[in-house]
């Protein structure tokens, strides 16, 4: 009987194959990290996006106004507006004759949630935004959180909230516009790009 040569790698074969395993991940680190924070940016944008998109449907169907605010106080009705806001609610306002109602403060507060605490991201924009019952934007002075609502001026040129973060290259904008059309899109994109932001 023939005895079968098992044959394995060498020690330099061995040493060949781990340096080149060694460079692929070398040249793949840097590109992996830049997809993570891209990542951040993007989950922190579709949460901008989708607490907008809330409260105009919330304003849709309860048929009244609601607002999206950011705030750096933990979620809750009524929690003082933020310019720099690393939270966020959504809240229905009250009509003069609720304003003190018990039974409407019960109510009024629909949801929130932090977008940046967790991510590193910068989120800069109004604090405050408001939709009528039909979901478009609208100006209001009378929210009674300590912020008016501000509607973009035309319907050409939206209100901006932009993502970032500080030690990434990738801005990502959730433009706001006057019909109530809300939209993620990517500041470096080139014009033409379907997502690439309104000039």
């Amino acid at each position: 009987m023939s005895r079968l040569k098992t044959r394995g790698l060498s020690l330099i074969e061995l040493m060949v194959v781990l340096t080149v395993i060694g460079v692929m991940l070398m040249l793949a680190v840097p590109g992996f990290g830049n997809w993570i924070q891209n990542s951040r940016i993007r989950t922190v944008a579709e949460e901008v996006q989708n607490g907008l998109r809330l409260a105009q449907s919330e304003a849709v169907n309860r048929n009244r106004r609601v607002a999206f605010v950011r705030t750096n106080a933990a979620p809750a009705r009524n929690a003082a507006p933020a310019a720099n806001g690393t939270n966020w609610y959504v809240q229905v306002l009250p009509l003069a004759s609720e304003v003190g109602d018990a039974t409407f403060d019960a109510t009024s507060y629909v949801q929130g949630g932090a977008f940046s605490a967790q991510s590193g991201a910068t989120v800069a924009g109004r604090e405050v935004f408001c939709f009528n019952s039909v979901g478009r934007v609208i100006n209001d002075n009378n929210t009674l959180l300590g912020a008016d609502c501000v509607a973009p001026a035309d319907a050409a040129n939206p209100e901006d909230i932009n993502v970032t973060l500080a030690s990434g290259d990738r801005t990502m904008r959730v433009e706001l516009f006057l019909g109530g059309r809300v939209r993620m899109c990517d500041v470096n994109a080139a014009s033409g790009q379907p997502n690439a932001c309104t000039p």
